[in-house]
């Protein structure tokens, strides 16, 4: 029983943690910038989420259709003002560009968590919405886990489509294949980089409101959702949004599983542990691919 338990837990967190590592896949994939800020927005939106569901009664599901539009235009400020001047209109990144990029997002992450911790210190940020349990199997689930995987899943599907069913998708995968090849066809780079490092940043708001329905926040945690982004898009080898919810689900369930079978202090374990074998497993490939 616990180990059904277990398995439903995690497949129904790992619909939130795909969408969650969509956005991190999409920025990075494509417009070529390893966000370390990024778990910074997810926070970030899931506390406006609270604070509009505290002062104005407005629901988490009216906030998914708010925050992210703002958030993808609070990015594609970001991308135009300090990213673009560095990774150039071709997106040819070499390994000095690609560690001053790396630095100035370590640079907003700080900025961010200095400011969310003078104005709210440790505060915890949590609230009740469709909290009651709903039988699932032989285990019962509250409903807003539910109801976030669901959105979750379907957020990464509509994105799926997008990418390979739309003219518009097709130069995008081009562009995270072969950027140089793709520009040679006359798709513009730069435009196509800013608007998918914004999309990734309406993403993590859509992932950050979705997080506050069920799970506690703190100014603090941004670091813990970059890193569990970053062990799903490796997990998914960054095979787009399929690759990022086959990730997600593989995360939810070993989490699950040492939370629910051995201990829950040592849930961060897995995903660094998931870490590990992920990246060993990526310099694999690449070892075979080579010979």
């Amino acid at each position: 029983m616990a180990l059904v338990e277990a398995l439903v837990t995690g497949g129904i967190a790992g619909g939130v943690y795909g969408l969650l590592a969509l956005g991190l896949s999409l920025q990075y994939g494509v417009a070529r910038i390893l966000n370390l800020a990024y778990g910074e927005a997810v926070v970030l939106a899931g506390i406006v989420a609270f604070l509009l569901y505290q002062a104005f009664g407005l629901s988490p599901l009216a906030s998914l259709g708010l925050l992210p539009p703002l958030f993808f235009l609070l990015h594609l400020f970001l991308h135009r003002t300090l990213f673009l001047p560095l990774v150039g209109r071709t997106l040819a990144l070499n390994g000095a560009t690609e560690g001053r990029v790396i630095l100035l997002t370590f640079g907003i992450s700080f900025v961010v968590q200095g400011l969310l911790a003078a104005e709210w210190g440790g505060k915890l940020f949590s609230y009740s919405y469709l909290s009651q349990g709903v039988a699932l199997g032989p285990t019962a689930v509250a409903l807003n886990r539910l109801l976030a995987c669901s959105l979750g899943v379907a957020l990464v599907g509509l994105t799926h489509f997008l990418l390979v069913r739309t003219r518009a998708g097709t130069a995008v995968r081009a562009l995270s294949r072969e950027p140089e090849e793709a520009l040679l066809v006359g798709v513009p780079a730069a435009r196509f980089a800013g608007y998918l490092f914004a999309l990734g940043g309406g993403v993590a708001a859509a992932a950050g409101v979705l997080f506050s329905m069920f799970h506690a926040l703190t100014p603090a945690m941004g670091p813990e959702f970059t890193l569990k982004a970053l062990v799903v898009v490796i997990l998914g080898g960054l095979h787009g949004a399929l690759g990022a919810l086959v990730g997600g689900l593989a995360l939810g369930v070993a989490e699950a599983l040492v939370t629910r079978l051995a201990n829950p202090g040592l849930s961060l374990t897995a995903v660094y542990g998931l870490f590990v074998l992920g990246v060993l497993y990526l310099r694999g490939q690449r070892e075979a691919a080579r010979q």
